[in-house]
């Protein structure tokens, strides 16, 4: 059973490689948002459901370039994949602020904690959107 859901998830190595490398830039991404997030509330003053968006569309931007070139080999992309790429992004911010707003002000979470749940949900998100989008299929 564990074997044929390997390979369901990862039929080539290619895909395993891709997941990787998948899992490597989105984990820098996600120290670049949280190191954001965090410098933003504590040594901006921002309240954390404003400096969350902020930290998360500048990781935006970044994982999108390595996402395009690094993760999926995608250099090639037409105009309704980029719009697609954007919508899903938005998508997820959204997901991100609903999780970080339940967490903080719900829950009553510290911020940052909250901010580790959000992204694991995200991520979940980005990896199916952003393969589908780019490549056509999950």
């Amino acid at each position: 059973m564990f074997d044929s859901l390997i390979r369901k998830f990862f039929p080539s190595t290619e895909r395993f490689w891709e997941v990787f490398r998948f899992l490597l830039v989105g984990g820098g991404c996600f120290l670049l948002e949280y190191g954001l997030l965090f410098a933003l509330t504590e040594y901006g003053g921002l309240n954390p459901l404003v400096s969350a968006p902020i930290a998360f569309t500048v990781s935006l931007v970044v994982n999108y370039i390595l996402c395009v070139y690094v993760v999926f080999h995608a250099e090639q992309q037409s105009k309704k994949q980029m719009a697609l790429f954007a919508l899903t992004s938005i998508i997820g911010l959204g997901i991100n602020q609903v999780v970080m707003w339940f967490f903080i002000d719900i829950i009553g979470i510290w911020y940052m904690f909250a901010k580790v749940v959000a992204s694991a949900v995200v991520m979940v998100w980005n990896y199916f959107t952003k393969r589908y989008v780019l490549h056509g299929h999950v």
